[in-house]
């Protein structure tokens, strides 16, 4: 069975621009637009099977890219931390630190 992976739809936020145009819509029809194989197909004039190879083809190019350069993985981890900051500040504790521990999560970031 062909399952979607919602991670993909993120990694196309991230490198969408790097892909083809033609692979770039096949995955925006795909995972954005929630359209069918079959329906992608129709759209842009392929066979079924071109369509599921396209989507394919450019998941893994997604995938590559994320491996090598992993934006999407710091840019969690950057949100992961400025969560934790925002309840350091809100916390009670004192100046000096919520200081040292902002300064901590953000030199993990880098």
């Amino acid at each position: 069975m062909f399952e979607k992976n919602l991670n993909i739809g993120l990694l196309l936020d991230f490198y969408g621009d790097v892909l083809t145009e033609r692979r770039r819509d096949a995955l925006d029809f795909y995972y954005n637009n929630d359209m069918s194989l079959s329906e992608i197909a129709e759209e842009m004039s392929i066979s079924r099977q071109g369509a599921r190879d396209l989507i394919k083809k450019a998941e893994e190019e997604l995938l590559f890219y994320e491996e090598k350069l992993g934006l999407a993985k710091k840019f969690d981890m950057a949100q992961i931390h400025a969560k934790e900051a925002l309840k350091l500040c809100e916390s009670n504790a004192d100046t000096d630190t919520i200081k040292k521990e902002i300064l901590l999560l953000l030199e993990s970031v880098g």
